[in-house]
């Protein structure tokens, strides 16, 4: 009964993103448009450079591409239903539901995630086939592991950007904290240049923190830089940082409904 109230919070999440369709296709053109801006200074820059990284040209463009097509997948910046809720008072109702909180606001993320992977996500890569030849997946297993890892990097974004949502709590500023985190996860996920391109001794520690799992997990998944032992630890990597994070996000939800009570909100 749990699973199927959340199955169909997810769907009708899903449904309601449906009556955006200007708003998507003018969204699918801005990511398009910067798609094709990105691949051609990557094209620019590999003019000197046979492989930087251990990204050639062709794996670069696709690279951007991907993590492209996927920045709505993940929902990087932006995202302030909960923090409007907490100021509008709303929320009181919603804790006071017979159900998870969390699990509540997970189901309806999942949801808008698959609408985005349809009609954002796949149309760009589309597009950027067209525009450059991007580099595709060989193997069904790189398929299934792909599925798997976006699972866990909606996840991953998911409770970052709840937990800055939740900050509306404690603070008048949520969306200032949040505008200066988005900067910080958007250098540290990938988007902006593949972690590989960083320098050894930093690569090393931007790799290991939870940001890498929202894009340049699955960005190296659906190139197959990660085979083997290797996409195990990769896809290991983002399960014990989507755990880890949820955990905490709940903990931080238990506090802020104390403190709901407390004050008499």
């Amino acid at each position: 009964m749990s699973t199927r109230l959340y199955w169909e919070i997810g769907k009708r999440a899903f449904q309601r993103q449906l009556a955006y369709r200007t708003a998507n296709l003018a969204g699918l053109f801005t990511n398009a448009c910067f798609g094709y801006l990105r691949g051609s200074v990557f094209i620019a820059l590999y003019q000197t450079e046979r492989s930087i990284g251990g990204y050639d040209v062709s794996a670069a463009v696709t690279f951007t591409w991907v993590t492209q097509a996927l920045i709505m997948v993940v929902f990087l910046w932006g995202w302030w239903d909960v923090e409007e809720t907490i100021r509008t008072g709303d929320v009181v109702s919603d804790l006071a539901k017979p159900f998870s909180y969390l699990g509540f606001w997970l189901a309806r993320d999942y949801g808008r995630a698959l609408y985005h992977l349809l009609f954002r996500c796949c149309p760009i890569l589309l597009i950027g086939e067209v525009m450059f030849g991007l580099r595709w997946p060989t193997s069904p297993v790189t398929w299934a592991a792909l599925a798997l890892s976006l699972t866990l990097a909606v996840a991953i974004s998911f409770a970052w950007r709840f937990t800055l949502n939740l900050t509306a709590f404690w603070t008048t500023d949520a969306r200032g904290i949040g505008g200066l985190a988005s900067i910080l996860s958007t250098l540290l996920c990938g988007l902006l240049v593949p972690l590989p391109y960083f320098p050894d001794t930093v690569r090393r520690v931007v790799e290991a923190l939870p940001f890498a799992g929202i894009l340049q997990i699955p960005a190296d998944v659906f190139l197959e830089r990660v085979t083997g032992a290797g996409l195990l630890l990769a896809l290991g990597q983002q399960a014990l940082w989507a755990g880890v994070m949820l955990g905490a996000t709940q903990l931080l939800v238990m506090a802020a409904t104390r403190r709901v009570v407390v004050q008499g909100g």
